[in-house]
């Protein structure tokens, strides 16, 4: 923990009062015990002793704070860094007058009726000991004038952060003179260059807040607002959801199946595919990200170029039962870094699914504590209304991430939560208890528990619908959706036949006996006589027209003659077909076909749309304009003119002349060929290789050197709209045919298409 990034892991999963108390500490800037600092927090009752005491112990768990064998209390010192100004209290006097000259020392311990020793060091120790001295301190404050007693006491309360002072009384957010005064007995302290804002010494602050201030401090949550509930009602709703959440699961994933997501230049499904899918699935679009961001996550889904196509892993996942399947999307959930159903960001803007956003660890935080919160709530109790948890959250997680579209706080993760079945009437269900303890083998047995086996059968209605109870079986999905449509899912689920349906099933080459057969093996009792008949009614009229492909049509009133075409070998190459005795057609666009026909010594005329015959207009034959001669011939080596000579040439000439100067030159950069000795040294370069085509082998060496290592690189890109930028980029993830990367240009995340990268240069200076 002495590594500032190990703090700063460790703080996002503290309690609040864990965090008063090591900003209390870092406050202090100096070691403290323990009952100095239970002073400071003002504990004096039973009920706060023991919640320092569980603060302290789990600031120790972290190997943030510690007891010395003395009982001093050591803290890790990148924890000071922690916050700009603990307590909203500057540094001390003696940080913030390293920088003071002797002189200046002298004159502020004379405006405080100290006399001065006679060095530096002894100078800015009496000063330090008169600060340090909050009956002195205040007896000096009240010696002040009005408006300087005023600003210094509210400056005490509120801290001194971004008090700016303008030292000759020029208009400013404080009084010259009120400032003045405290400036030349360091009660403020200011750079001597006037460069950033005046502070007060946290001795000062200190002082005048008073004996009777104390810092913060919670040690336990606030009161949440409960009603009774059991734990039977709690796993009856809970089992609801997770059926629901099963069965939308299963139907978005089976819509990716038939139709994978189209992803957007920019990354991510937008908000037209979300539609697409949640109207298909027959679900809302929070359902539909969230299947989304846990199938990616689980590894059910990947991101390939234009799409988000289905995974090997996603076949034998669908075979499982309801109870095998969830566990892995819950897996994926409580340990994703991210919130699935964020949908908008601070400006309102509709964020896309599977964007690839940069890790938030404050989002799985605000997961995490809003299951610790409910976890904490009494036995038997459930929150009134599951927008009072949001208090609970903040105190459990204080860092926690906030998202903008919340209308309370943490609302969206509390939705996620219910449509998981992790809460269910406001207190934690037994598959949340299983997530926080971590227990896989508890979770899967209680989800096995909760969830209904899928089934195989369905009911089918004379009023044209099949209705599923509970998670349908991916066999029954699969034949359902490819004869009828679905109109709900959740608990339970129900198709539609039509005309339509059925129309879309035999054209897949399926007949009318293997439709009604497979549903009457998947149905619960005998067929309905109106879906029979809309079966076989369909199936006569399916296929009494017919159209075949065919890229022209050869017609005669000779129909010998066509037969004789028909069958000729040197014409069997044209695909032809004979549709009836006078009909052709043939498979080769209608320009080839003529000129195959007359090669045989058939004499075709062409027919325009209105079966007029085109009149075939002969192209006239020019030759290149001739290409006029440098005024100096190459003096290069190899070069077929001799110097100096001057000379007409043909334009093939000089073509000719120009293909065999190229070919004898040698490349500027030779390609990547392993037969030739230029083989790529690793799979980035490869990679990079196979999309970056306007790159020569440096730059796709130096980009991927970049990617592997993390290093700042600057690309010249050329934008889709025409635009041309040069750009230094950073954090570079690959994702081809794209690469995200921290934009210097924009202060943001961008994406970048690895074919539109003109060249790679060293990082410029930023």
């Amino acid at each position: 923990m002495q590594h500032p990034g190990s703090v700063a892991l460790a703080l996002p999963r503290l309690a609040r009062p864990a965090l008063q108390a090591a900003e209390a500490l870092a406050a202090s800037g100096t070691a403290l015990t323990r009952d100095a600092l239970a002073r400071l927090l003002g504990v004096v009752d039973a009920e706060a002793v023991r919640g320092l005491d569980v603060a302290l112990e789990i600031l120790a768990d972290h190997a943030l704070v510690w007891p010395d064998s003395d009982g001093t209390l050591c803290m890790a010192s990148p924890l000071r860094q922690a916050w700009d100004a603990p307590l909203g209290l500057d540094p001390p006097l003696e940080r913030l007058l390293a920088g003071v000259t002797s002189e200046e020392l002298r004159g502020t311990l004379v405006s405080v009726g100290v006399k001065p020793p006679g060095n530096k060091q002894q100078r800015l120790a009496a000063l330090v000991d008169h600060h340090s001295d909050a009956e002195r301190v205040v007896a000096l404050v009240a010696q002040a004038p009005a408006d300087t007693r005023e600003l210094l006491e509210r400056l005490a309360k509120s801290g001194s952060q971004g008090l700016r002072f303008q030292a000759f009384g020029s208009p400013g957010p404080t009084s010259g003179r009120a400032a003045r005064w405290a400036l030349e007995r360091g009660l403020l302290v200011q750079d001597r260059y006037q460069y950033g804002p005046a502070r007060m010494p946290a001795q000062v602050a200190m002082a005048l807040r008073g004996p009777g201030w104390h810092a913060p401090f919670e040690p336990v949550p606030p009161a949440a607002r409960t009603l009774p509930v059991t734990s039977e009602e709690v796993e009856r709703e809970a089992a609801a959801a997770l059926t629901a959440f099963a069965s939308h699961a299963a139907s978005v994933l089976s819509v990716c199946a038939a139709k994978p997501p189209a992803r957007l230049k920019s990354g991510g499904v937008g908000a037209r595919e979300l539609s697409r899918l949640g109207k298909a699935a027959r679900c809302d679009e929070t359902v539909v990200r969230l299947v989304l961001e846990t199938a990616y996550a689980a590894g059910l889904l990947a991101r390939d170029g234009d799409l988000a196509p289905l995974t090997d892993a996603y076949d034998p996942w669908s075979e499982l039962e309801p109870g095998e399947r969830v566990p892995l999307l819950l897996q994926a959930w409580w340990t994703m870094a991210l919130t699935p159903a964020q949908a908008r960001d601070e400006d309102g803007k509709t964020l896309p699914a599977l964007a690839g956003t940069p890790p938030c660890s404050g989002c799985l935080q605000a997961r995490h504590g809003l299951v610790t919160a409910a976890a904490d709530l009494p036995a038997g109790q459930g929150a009134r209304r599951t927008s009072d948890l949001g208090s609970l959250v903040a105190w459990h997680r204080p860092l926690a991430d906030q998202l903008p579209q919340d209308v309370t706080p943490f609302a969206t993760v509390v939705r996620e939560a219910e449509l998981l079945g992790v809460l269910a009437r406001g207190a934690l269900s037994g598959v949340g208890a299983a997530l926080l303890a971590g227990d896989g083998t508890a979770l899967s047995s209680t989800l096995c528990r909760l969830l209904p086996a899928a089934t195989g059968t369905v009911l089918i209605g004379a009023d044209l619908t099949a209705v599923a109870a509970g998670t349908p079986s991916a066999g029954l999905a699969r034949l359902l959706d490819s004869v009828a449509d679905r109109e709900t899912g959740g608990a339970a689920s129900v198709w539609r036949f039509s005309a339509g349906t059925i129309l879309r099933a035999l054209d897949t080459g399926r007949t009318a006996d293997s439709i009604a057969e497979e549903l009457a093996a998947a149905a619960s009792g005998p067929l309905p006589q109106p879906l029979s008949y809309l079966i076989a009614d369909t199936a006569r009229r399916h296929g009494r027209v017919r159209v075949a492909q065919g890229a022209c049509v050869i017609h005669s009133e000779d129909a010998a003659l066509l037969a004789e075409i028909a069958v000729h070998r040197k014409l069997a190459k044209l695909g032809l077909r004979q549709l009836a005795p006078t009909v052709l057609t043939s498979r080769t666009p209608a320009a080839k076909t003529l000129a195959a026909l007359r090669a045989e010594g058939y004499a075709p005329v062409a027919e325009a749309a209105d079966g007029a015959v085109r009149i075939e207009k002969e192209e006239r034959l020019r030759a290149a304009p001739q290409v006029p001669s440098p005024r100096r011939a190459p003096s290069r080596a190899g070069s077929r003119l001799p110097s100096g000579a001057v000379r007409q040439a043909s334009g093939a000439d000089c073509l000719r002349d120009l293909a065999g100067r190229l070919c004898a030159a040698p490349p500027t950069s030779p390609e990547p060929d392993p037969d030739n000795g230029v083989p790529f040294e690793t799979d980035t370069e490869e990679i990079i290789a196979g999309y970056a085509e306007r790159l020569s082998l440096t730059d796709v060496r130096q980009l991927a050197h970049a990617v592997d290592t993390g290093q700042v690189i600057t690309i010249e890109y050329d934008a889709a709209s025409g635009g041309h930028s040069v750009r230094s980029v950073s954090e570079l993830v690959l994702d081809p045919p794209y690469l995200h990367a921290w934009c210097h240009l924009r202060e943001d995340e961008r994406v970048f298409t690895l074919s539109r990268i003109a060249s790679v240069m060293t990082a410029l200076p930023l």
